[in-house]
């Protein structure tokens, strides 16, 4: 809010230092941190950071379905990986770096804590030859398809009299 100095004097009514500026009471209403805000315990829902949650990107190819997330700094045995009928899911914790009291930080934005993603895979998929990777912070499913659910290319021809085999009558 804007700074208010009240004049005493013979009579007078109190009056503002300065002329009202929208712009700078916006500013100064705006002045939040959404970082600070993230950390604080009753957005968190516990005392400390802000949760880990894994950014993934799921595409789909002819033949496979295949999840990519960015998992930086997460171990491969902190990294579990389950199937179950048509649901996949995948879970793990970053365990955060230990803070000596010392320490002074001017920013700590990184996040630590659990995590846990589920997702919903259609008909189809081949759940005995799923793959994992994890290489270079990016950890990597494949999730093959079952060949009955694979396209099959059919090819259009014409016999060699340049009629449809289709209207070839017998």
């Amino acid at each position: 809010m804007a700074d208010l100095s009240i004049r005493r004097g013979s009579g007078s009514t109190p009056q503002r230092s300065r002329e009202w500026d929208p712009f700078q009471q916006m500013q100064e209403m705006m002045n939040w941190d959404p970082i600070e805000l993230m950390n604080h315990p009753w957005f968190t829902g516990r005392q400390g950071a802000a949760t880990f949650l894994p950014a993934f990107e799921v595409k789909e190819t002819k033949d496979a379905f295949i999840f990519k997330a960015d998992l930086p700094g997460v171990d491969e045995k902190d990294i579990e990986v389950t199937l179950t009928g048509d649901r996949i899911v995948v879970s793990g914790k970053r365990e955060s770096e230990k803070r000596e009291e010392s320490d002074r930080f001017y920013a700590y934005e990184r996040s630590f804590g659990s995590f846990s993603r589920a997702f919903t895979l259609p008909e189809g998929v081949d759940g005995d030859n799923v793959q994992a990777d994890l290489k270079s912070g990016v950890l990597t499913l494949t999730l093959p398809k079952r060949p009955e659910v694979q396209p099959k290319r059919i090819k259009v021809g014409t016999t060699s009299t340049g009629e449809k085999k289709d209207q070839i009558k017998a």
